[in-house]
Protein backbone atom coordinates (compact mmCIF):
# COMPACT_ATOMS: atom_id res chain seq x y z
CA UNK A 1 0.00 0.00 0.00
CA UNK A 2 1.38 3.39 -0.91
CA UNK A 3 1.81 5.97 1.79
CA UNK A 4 -0.33 9.09 1.80
CA UNK A 5 0.78 12.66 1.21
CA UNK A 6 1.36 13.77 4.81
CA UNK A 7 4.47 15.92 5.27
CA UNK A 8 7.37 13.87 6.55
CA UNK A 9 11.00 14.29 7.52
CA UNK A 10 13.68 11.75 6.52
CA UNK A 11 14.82 11.10 10.09
CA UNK A 12 12.44 8.34 11.20
CA UNK A 13 10.47 5.34 10.01
CA UNK A 14 7.26 4.62 8.15
CA UNK A 15 5.94 1.05 8.08
CA UNK A 16 4.26 0.02 4.84
CA UNK A 17 3.22 -3.29 3.33
CA UNK A 18 6.48 -3.22 1.44
CA UNK A 19 8.51 -2.92 4.63
CA UNK A 20 10.14 -0.11 6.60
CA UNK A 21 11.04 3.19 4.98
CA UNK A 22 12.96 6.12 6.49
CA UNK A 23 10.05 8.46 6.68
CA UNK A 24 8.08 10.25 9.44
CA UNK A 25 6.08 13.25 10.53
CA UNK A 26 7.51 15.06 13.54
CA UNK A 27 4.06 16.01 14.88
CA UNK A 28 3.26 12.31 15.41
CA UNK A 29 6.46 11.56 17.29
CA UNK A 30 8.32 10.10 14.36
CA UNK A 31 6.58 6.86 13.26
CA UNK A 32 3.68 6.37 10.83
CA UNK A 33 2.28 3.12 9.45
CA UNK A 34 0.09 3.52 6.40
CA UNK A 35 -0.81 7.04 7.51
CA UNK A 36 -1.53 5.98 11.14
CA UNK A 37 0.79 7.45 13.83
CA UNK A 38 2.59 4.87 15.96
CA UNK A 39 4.76 5.25 19.06
CA UNK A 40 8.42 5.99 18.36
CA UNK A 41 10.80 3.02 18.23
CA UNK A 42 12.07 1.71 21.57
CA UNK A 43 15.56 1.04 20.18
CA UNK A 44 17.57 3.94 18.81
CA UNK A 45 18.50 4.14 15.11
CA UNK A 46 21.58 2.39 13.77
CA UNK A 47 21.48 -0.67 16.03
CA UNK A 48 21.57 -4.22 14.70
CA UNK A 49 21.13 -7.53 16.49
CA UNK A 50 24.89 -7.95 16.72
CA UNK A 51 25.70 -4.40 17.81
CA UNK A 52 23.06 -4.49 20.57
CA UNK A 53 24.52 -7.74 21.93
CA UNK A 54 28.05 -6.35 21.89
CA UNK A 55 27.08 -3.01 23.40
CA UNK A 56 25.41 -4.61 26.43
CA UNK A 57 27.83 -7.50 26.93
CA UNK A 58 30.93 -5.31 26.61
CA UNK A 59 29.85 -3.29 29.65
CA UNK A 60 30.34 -6.44 31.72
CA UNK A 61 33.17 -8.15 29.85
CA UNK A 62 35.41 -5.37 28.52
CA UNK A 63 34.63 -2.07 30.20
CA UNK A 64 37.28 -1.25 32.84
CA UNK A 65 36.38 -0.37 36.40
CA UNK A 66 35.96 3.40 36.61
CA UNK A 67 36.80 5.76 39.43
CA UNK A 68 33.14 6.68 39.84
CA UNK A 69 32.17 3.03 40.33
CA UNK A 70 34.94 2.53 42.90
CA UNK A 71 33.91 5.66 44.82
CA UNK A 72 30.24 4.66 44.86
CA UNK A 73 31.06 1.10 45.89
CA UNK A 74 33.38 2.32 48.67
CA UNK A 75 30.68 4.60 50.11
CA UNK A 76 28.05 1.85 49.92
CA UNK A 77 30.40 -0.68 51.51
CA UNK A 78 30.99 1.71 54.43
CA UNK A 79 27.24 1.43 54.99
CA UNK A 80 27.57 -2.37 55.08
CA UNK A 81 30.25 -2.07 57.76
CA UNK A 82 27.97 0.25 59.75
CA UNK A 83 25.16 -2.31 59.44
CA UNK A 84 27.43 -5.08 60.66
CA UNK A 85 28.48 -3.01 63.69
CA UNK A 86 24.88 -2.07 64.53
CA UNK A 87 23.62 -5.65 64.28
CA UNK A 88 26.51 -7.01 66.36
CA UNK A 89 25.86 -4.41 69.07
CA UNK A 90 22.15 -5.26 68.94
CA UNK A 91 22.81 -8.96 69.45
CA UNK A 92 25.06 -8.19 72.39
CA UNK A 93 22.81 -5.72 74.23
CA UNK A 94 19.30 -6.44 72.90
CA UNK A 95 16.63 -4.21 71.38
CA UNK A 96 16.90 -1.82 74.32
CA UNK A 97 19.53 0.09 72.35
CA UNK A 98 16.74 1.24 70.02
CA UNK A 99 14.34 4.05 70.80
CA UNK A 100 11.29 1.78 71.17
CA UNK A 101 9.30 2.08 74.40
CA UNK A 102 5.80 1.70 75.66
CA UNK A 103 3.45 2.46 74.01
CA UNK A 104 5.60 2.73 70.84
CA UNK A 105 6.78 -0.88 70.69
CA UNK A 106 6.90 -0.73 66.87
CA UNK A 107 9.58 1.70 65.81
CA UNK A 108 12.12 2.00 63.01
CA UNK A 109 12.24 -1.74 62.44
CA UNK A 110 8.63 -1.96 61.21
CA UNK A 111 8.80 1.42 59.44
CA UNK A 112 11.81 0.28 57.44
CA UNK A 113 10.38 -3.19 56.83
CA UNK A 114 7.25 -1.76 55.18
CA UNK A 115 9.33 0.78 53.22
CA UNK A 116 11.72 -1.81 51.79
CA UNK A 117 8.91 -4.24 50.91
CA UNK A 118 7.20 -1.40 49.05
CA UNK A 119 10.31 -0.62 47.04
CA UNK A 120 10.58 -4.29 46.09
CA UNK A 121 7.20 -4.18 44.36
CA UNK A 122 8.21 -2.13 41.32
CA UNK A 123 10.52 -4.83 40.01
CA UNK A 124 7.87 -7.52 39.95
CA UNK A 125 5.28 -5.06 38.63
CA UNK A 126 7.49 -4.07 35.69
CA UNK A 127 8.54 -7.64 34.98
CA UNK A 128 5.23 -9.45 35.45
CA UNK A 129 2.36 -7.06 34.72
CA UNK A 130 4.06 -5.17 31.90
CA UNK A 131 5.29 -8.42 30.34
CA UNK A 132 1.76 -9.82 30.35
CA UNK A 133 0.51 -6.52 28.87
CA UNK A 134 3.23 -6.65 26.16
CA UNK A 135 4.74 -3.27 27.00
CA UNK A 136 8.02 -3.12 25.05
CA UNK A 137 9.40 -0.15 26.97
CA UNK A 138 9.94 -2.35 30.04
CA UNK A 139 12.87 -4.04 28.30
CA UNK A 140 15.40 -1.34 29.13
CA UNK A 141 14.78 -1.50 32.89
CA UNK A 142 13.18 -4.85 33.72
CA UNK A 143 16.44 -6.72 34.39
CA UNK A 144 17.66 -4.05 36.79
CA UNK A 145 14.32 -3.76 38.59
CA UNK A 146 14.10 -7.54 39.04
CA UNK A 147 17.50 -7.46 40.72
CA UNK A 148 16.40 -4.44 42.76
CA UNK A 149 13.45 -6.49 44.01
CA UNK A 150 15.75 -9.16 45.41
CA UNK A 151 18.04 -6.61 47.02
CA UNK A 152 15.10 -4.78 48.62
CA UNK A 153 13.56 -7.99 49.96
CA UNK A 154 16.88 -8.93 51.54
CA UNK A 155 16.89 -5.56 53.33
CA UNK A 156 13.25 -5.87 54.37
CA UNK A 157 13.70 -9.37 55.76
CA UNK A 158 16.34 -8.18 58.22
CA UNK A 159 14.06 -5.93 60.27
CA UNK A 160 11.38 -8.37 61.50
CA UNK A 161 14.15 -10.77 62.53
CA UNK A 162 16.08 -8.06 64.36
CA UNK A 163 12.89 -6.73 65.94
CA UNK A 164 12.25 -10.11 67.58
CA UNK A 165 15.06 -9.50 70.01
CA UNK A 166 15.91 -13.19 69.76
CA UNK A 167 16.36 -13.68 65.99
CA UNK A 168 17.73 -17.19 66.48
CA UNK A 169 14.17 -18.23 67.44
CA UNK A 170 12.62 -16.93 64.20
CA UNK A 171 12.04 -20.49 63.05
CA UNK A 172 9.11 -20.63 65.47
CA UNK A 173 7.06 -18.84 62.79
CA UNK A 174 7.51 -21.80 60.44
CA UNK A 175 5.03 -24.69 60.87
CA UNK A 176 7.69 -27.25 61.70
CA UNK A 177 6.89 -30.55 63.48
CA UNK A 178 7.84 -30.13 67.14
CA UNK A 179 7.39 -32.23 70.25
CA UNK A 180 5.68 -29.43 72.24
CA UNK A 181 3.03 -28.87 69.51
CA UNK A 182 3.64 -25.12 69.60
CA UNK A 183 2.30 -24.18 66.18
CA UNK A 184 2.22 -20.55 65.03
CA UNK A 185 -1.00 -18.54 65.19
CA UNK A 186 -2.19 -18.77 61.60
CA UNK A 187 -4.93 -16.19 62.21
CA UNK A 188 -2.31 -13.51 62.76
CA UNK A 189 -1.25 -11.39 59.76
CA UNK A 190 2.24 -11.34 61.26
CA UNK A 191 2.45 -15.08 60.54
CA UNK A 192 1.07 -14.47 57.05
CA UNK A 193 3.99 -12.11 56.41
CA UNK A 194 6.44 -14.98 56.70
CA UNK A 195 4.74 -16.96 53.96
CA UNK A 196 3.94 -13.93 51.76
CA UNK A 197 7.42 -12.39 51.78
CA UNK A 198 9.24 -15.73 51.46
CA UNK A 199 6.99 -16.77 48.55
CA UNK A 200 7.46 -13.38 46.92
CA UNK A 201 11.23 -13.60 47.28
CA UNK A 202 11.32 -17.15 45.89
CA UNK A 203 9.18 -16.40 42.83
CA UNK A 204 11.07 -13.15 42.17
CA UNK A 205 14.39 -15.00 42.32
CA UNK A 206 13.18 -17.68 39.91
CA UNK A 207 11.72 -15.07 37.56
CA UNK A 208 14.94 -13.04 37.58
CA UNK A 209 17.22 -16.03 37.10
CA UNK A 210 15.08 -17.55 34.35
CA UNK A 211 15.29 -14.30 32.38
CA UNK A 212 19.06 -14.26 32.86
CA UNK A 213 19.76 -17.69 31.36
CA UNK A 214 19.96 -16.67 27.65
CA UNK A 215 22.13 -13.67 28.57
CA UNK A 216 24.42 -15.84 30.72
CA UNK A 217 24.92 -18.07 27.68
CA UNK A 218 25.76 -14.97 25.62
CA UNK A 219 28.36 -13.90 28.18
CA UNK A 220 29.72 -17.45 28.26
CA UNK A 221 30.27 -17.38 24.51
CA UNK A 222 31.84 -13.91 24.46
CA UNK A 223 33.90 -13.90 27.67
CA UNK A 224 37.66 -13.93 26.89
CA UNK A 225 38.70 -15.08 30.38
CA UNK A 226 38.69 -18.72 31.45
CA UNK A 227 37.38 -18.58 35.04
CA UNK A 228 34.52 -16.11 34.43
CA UNK A 229 33.60 -18.04 31.28
CA UNK A 230 33.39 -21.25 33.32
CA UNK A 231 31.18 -19.54 35.93
CA UNK A 232 28.87 -18.15 33.25
CA UNK A 233 28.73 -21.60 31.63
CA UNK A 234 27.63 -23.24 34.88
CA UNK A 235 24.99 -20.56 35.50
CA UNK A 236 23.68 -20.83 31.91
CA UNK A 237 22.54 -24.42 32.63
CA UNK A 238 23.61 -25.73 29.24
CA UNK A 239 21.65 -23.19 27.19
CA UNK A 240 22.26 -23.56 23.44
CA UNK A 241 19.46 -21.45 22.01
CA UNK A 242 17.70 -24.31 20.25
CA UNK A 243 14.03 -24.13 19.33
CA UNK A 244 13.21 -26.56 22.16
CA UNK A 245 15.11 -24.39 24.64
CA UNK A 246 13.26 -21.25 23.54
CA UNK A 247 9.89 -22.99 23.65
CA UNK A 248 10.45 -24.18 27.21
CA UNK A 249 11.92 -20.84 28.20
CA UNK A 250 8.92 -18.87 26.92
CA UNK A 251 6.50 -21.24 28.67
CA UNK A 252 8.36 -20.99 31.98
CA UNK A 253 8.78 -17.21 31.74
CA UNK A 254 5.09 -16.55 31.09
CA UNK A 255 4.12 -19.03 33.83
CA UNK A 256 6.35 -17.30 36.37
CA UNK A 257 4.97 -13.91 35.28
CA UNK A 258 1.47 -15.22 35.87
CA UNK A 259 2.48 -16.42 39.35
CA UNK A 260 4.30 -13.18 40.21
CA UNK A 261 1.51 -10.81 39.09
CA UNK A 262 -0.94 -11.66 41.93
CA UNK A 263 1.92 -11.59 44.40
CA UNK A 264 2.36 -7.87 43.70
CA UNK A 265 -1.13 -7.33 45.08
CA UNK A 266 -1.17 -10.00 47.78
CA UNK A 267 2.17 -9.38 49.52
CA UNK A 268 1.70 -5.73 50.40
CA UNK A 269 -1.99 -6.31 51.05
CA UNK A 270 -0.93 -8.73 53.77
CA UNK A 271 1.54 -6.17 55.11
CA UNK A 272 -1.37 -3.73 55.21
CA UNK A 273 -3.41 -6.32 57.08
CA UNK A 274 -0.77 -6.27 59.83
CA UNK A 275 -2.14 -2.83 60.65
CA UNK A 276 -5.78 -3.18 59.57
CA UNK A 277 -6.38 -6.21 61.85
CA UNK A 278 -5.50 -4.13 64.94
CA UNK A 279 -7.99 -2.02 66.91
CA UNK A 280 -5.60 0.94 67.07
CA UNK A 281 -7.04 4.17 65.60
CA UNK A 282 -5.35 4.99 62.33
CA UNK A 283 -4.72 1.31 61.60
CA UNK A 284 -8.16 -0.28 61.80
CA UNK A 285 -9.24 0.54 58.24
CA UNK A 286 -10.17 -1.47 55.17
CA UNK A 287 -8.42 1.08 52.93
CA UNK A 288 -5.00 -0.19 54.02
CA UNK A 289 -4.51 -3.17 51.63
CA UNK A 290 -5.13 -1.28 48.33
CA UNK A 291 -3.60 1.87 49.81
CA UNK A 292 -0.40 -0.02 50.69
CA UNK A 293 -0.21 -1.64 47.24
CA UNK A 294 -0.50 1.73 45.46
CA UNK A 295 2.06 3.26 47.82
CA UNK A 296 4.41 0.33 47.25
CA UNK A 297 4.35 0.75 43.47
CA UNK A 298 4.68 4.53 43.88
CA UNK A 299 7.81 4.24 46.04
CA UNK A 300 9.14 1.35 43.96
CA UNK A 301 9.07 3.35 40.73
CA UNK A 302 10.67 6.26 42.57
CA UNK A 303 13.57 4.01 43.54
CA UNK A 304 13.78 2.70 39.97
CA UNK A 305 14.19 6.26 38.69
CA UNK A 306 16.65 7.10 41.47
CA UNK A 307 18.90 4.22 40.42
CA UNK A 308 18.27 4.22 36.65
CA UNK A 309 18.39 7.91 35.75
CA UNK A 310 22.21 7.96 36.00
CA UNK A 311 22.10 5.14 33.44
CA UNK A 312 19.03 5.99 31.33
CA UNK A 313 15.71 7.85 31.53
CA UNK A 314 12.29 6.27 31.11
CA UNK A 315 9.38 8.72 30.80
CA UNK A 316 6.81 5.96 31.21
CA UNK A 317 8.07 5.35 34.75
CA UNK A 318 7.21 8.94 35.53
CA UNK A 319 3.70 8.50 34.13
CA UNK A 320 3.09 5.39 36.23
CA UNK A 321 4.40 7.27 39.26
CA UNK A 322 1.78 9.94 38.56
CA UNK A 323 -1.01 7.34 38.46
CA UNK A 324 -0.01 5.56 41.66
CA UNK A 325 0.75 8.91 43.32
CA UNK A 326 -2.83 10.04 42.71
CA UNK A 327 -4.09 6.78 44.24
CA UNK A 328 -1.91 7.42 47.29
CA UNK A 329 -3.30 10.97 47.51
CA UNK A 330 -6.79 9.50 47.43
CA UNK A 331 -5.81 7.20 50.31
CA UNK A 332 -4.64 10.19 52.36
CA UNK A 333 -7.90 12.04 51.78
CA UNK A 334 -10.13 9.05 52.46
CA UNK A 335 -8.53 8.62 55.90
CA UNK A 336 -9.93 12.03 56.86
CA UNK A 337 -13.30 11.17 55.36
CA UNK A 338 -13.46 7.88 57.29
CA UNK A 339 -12.51 9.63 60.52
CA UNK A 340 -15.26 12.22 60.02
CA UNK A 341 -18.01 10.03 58.55
CA UNK A 342 -17.58 7.16 61.02
CA UNK A 343 -18.20 9.44 63.99
CA UNK A 344 -15.40 7.62 65.82
CA UNK A 345 -13.82 10.11 68.23
CA UNK A 346 -10.54 8.20 68.41
CA UNK A 347 -10.23 7.92 64.64
CA UNK A 348 -10.83 11.63 64.15
CA UNK A 349 -8.39 12.52 66.93
CA UNK A 350 -5.72 10.38 65.26
CA UNK A 351 -6.00 12.44 62.06
CA UNK A 352 -5.92 15.75 63.92
CA UNK A 353 -2.98 14.54 66.02
CA UNK A 354 -1.03 13.65 62.87
CA UNK A 355 -1.58 17.11 61.41
CA UNK A 356 -1.13 19.20 64.59
CA UNK A 357 0.51 16.95 67.19
CA UNK A 358 4.17 16.44 68.08
CA UNK A 359 4.92 14.78 64.75
CA UNK A 360 3.22 17.38 62.53
CA UNK A 361 6.44 18.22 60.59
CA UNK A 362 6.64 14.59 59.43
CA UNK A 363 3.00 14.59 58.28
CA UNK A 364 3.18 17.81 56.28
CA UNK A 365 6.55 16.83 54.84
CA UNK A 366 5.07 13.62 53.46
CA UNK A 367 2.17 15.61 51.96
CA UNK A 368 4.71 17.88 50.28
CA UNK A 369 6.86 14.99 49.01
CA UNK A 370 4.11 12.58 47.94
CA UNK A 371 1.35 14.89 46.68
CA UNK A 372 2.55 18.44 45.99
CA UNK A 373 5.92 18.02 44.28
CA UNK A 374 4.95 15.01 42.07
CA UNK A 375 2.33 17.25 40.41
CA UNK A 376 5.23 18.75 38.46
CA UNK A 377 5.27 15.53 36.42
CA UNK A 378 2.12 16.62 34.61
CA UNK A 379 4.42 18.71 32.42
CA UNK A 380 6.32 16.82 29.75
CA UNK A 381 9.46 19.01 29.91
CA UNK A 382 9.70 18.12 33.60
CA UNK A 383 9.31 14.39 32.89
CA UNK A 384 12.07 14.59 30.30
CA UNK A 385 14.49 16.56 32.49
CA UNK A 386 16.88 14.06 34.03
CA UNK A 387 18.04 16.21 36.93
CA UNK A 388 14.57 17.33 38.02
CA UNK A 389 13.13 13.80 37.73
CA UNK A 390 16.03 12.41 39.74
CA UNK A 391 15.36 14.84 42.59
CA UNK A 392 11.62 14.15 42.43
CA UNK A 393 12.28 10.41 42.68
CA UNK A 394 14.49 10.97 45.73
CA UNK A 395 11.92 13.14 47.50
CA UNK A 396 9.18 10.58 46.77
CA UNK A 397 11.33 7.91 48.41
CA UNK A 398 11.78 10.21 51.41
CA UNK A 399 8.06 10.97 51.45
CA UNK A 400 7.07 7.31 51.36
CA UNK A 401 9.44 6.58 54.23
CA UNK A 402 7.86 9.46 56.18
CA UNK A 403 4.43 8.00 55.40
CA UNK A 404 5.39 4.68 57.01
CA UNK A 405 6.87 6.55 59.98
CA UNK A 406 3.66 8.54 60.47
CA UNK A 407 1.43 5.46 60.15
CA UNK A 408 3.42 3.43 62.66
CA UNK A 409 4.46 6.01 65.24
CA UNK A 410 1.54 8.46 65.43
CA UNK A 411 -1.00 5.65 65.86
CA UNK A 412 0.95 4.21 68.78
CA UNK A 413 2.31 7.14 70.76
CA UNK A 414 -1.19 8.36 71.76
CA UNK A 415 -3.60 5.49 72.26
CA UNK A 416 -6.93 5.20 74.12
CA UNK A 417 -5.60 6.11 77.59
CA UNK A 418 -4.01 9.53 78.14
CA UNK A 419 -1.94 8.10 81.00
CA UNK A 420 -0.27 5.80 78.48
CA UNK A 421 0.80 8.50 76.03
CA UNK A 422 4.47 8.81 75.16
CA UNK A 423 6.98 10.13 72.64
CA UNK A 424 9.23 8.08 70.39
CA UNK A 425 12.72 9.31 69.56
CA UNK A 426 14.85 7.17 67.20
CA UNK A 427 18.18 6.31 68.78
CA UNK A 428 21.56 6.36 67.07
CA UNK A 429 21.40 2.60 66.53
CA UNK A 430 18.02 2.93 64.81
CA UNK A 431 19.56 5.26 62.26
CA UNK A 432 22.71 3.17 61.98
CA UNK A 433 20.71 0.04 61.12
CA UNK A 434 18.60 1.86 58.55
CA UNK A 435 21.56 3.59 56.88
CA UNK A 436 23.39 0.25 56.93
CA UNK A 437 20.61 -1.41 54.91
CA UNK A 438 20.87 1.42 52.37
CA UNK A 439 24.57 0.62 52.12
CA UNK A 440 23.79 -3.09 51.69
CA UNK A 441 21.26 -2.34 48.94
CA UNK A 442 23.58 -0.10 46.91
CA UNK A 443 26.54 -2.44 47.42
CA UNK A 444 24.54 -5.21 45.76
CA UNK A 445 23.52 -2.79 42.99
CA UNK A 446 27.15 -1.87 42.25
CA UNK A 447 28.18 -5.53 42.18
CA UNK A 448 25.26 -6.45 39.94
CA UNK A 449 26.00 -3.86 37.23
CA UNK A 450 29.62 -5.06 37.07
CA UNK A 451 29.13 -8.83 36.77
CA UNK A 452 25.75 -9.20 35.02
CA UNK A 453 24.04 -7.34 32.15
CA UNK A 454 21.75 -4.65 33.54
CA UNK A 455 19.69 -4.78 30.32
CA UNK A 456 18.25 -7.98 28.87
CA UNK A 457 20.35 -8.80 25.80
CA UNK A 458 17.99 -11.23 24.14
CA UNK A 459 14.91 -9.01 24.65
CA UNK A 460 16.71 -6.04 23.10
CA UNK A 461 17.75 -8.22 20.17
CA UNK A 462 14.14 -9.25 19.76
CA UNK A 463 13.04 -5.59 19.76
CA UNK A 464 15.62 -4.75 17.08
CA UNK A 465 14.32 -7.60 14.94
CA UNK A 466 10.69 -6.57 15.43
CA UNK A 467 11.33 -2.92 14.64
CA UNK A 468 13.40 -3.79 11.57
CA UNK A 469 10.59 -5.94 10.19
CA UNK A 470 7.65 -3.74 11.03
CA UNK A 471 5.93 -4.79 14.28
CA UNK A 472 4.56 -8.07 12.91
Amino acid sequence: MATDSIKRSPDALVYTDAGVTPYADSQYGGVIKDGVPLPPPVVGPGYTVGSVSDAIADVVLKRPVTGGWLLGFAIAFCGVMLLQTAVAYLFWHGVGIWGINMPVAWGFAIVNFVWWVGIAHAGTFISAFLLLLRQDWRTSINRFTEAMTLFSVSCAGMFPLLHLGRPWLAYWLIPYPNTMLLWPQFRSPLAWDVFAVSTYATVSLLFWYTGLIPDLAQLRDQCPYKIPRYIYAVMALGWRGSARHWQRYNSAYILLAGLAAPLVVSVHSIVGMDFAAAQTPGWHSTIFPPYFVAGAIFSGFAMVLTCCIPLRHIENCAKLMMVTGMIVAYGYSIEWVIGWYSGNTYEWFMNVNRATGPYWPFYWSLILCNIALPQLMWFKPIRQNLIIMWFISIEVNIGMWLERFVIVITSLHRDFMVSNWGIYHPAFWDWATFIGTLGWFFTLVFIFIRILPAISIFEMRELVHVEEHGHH
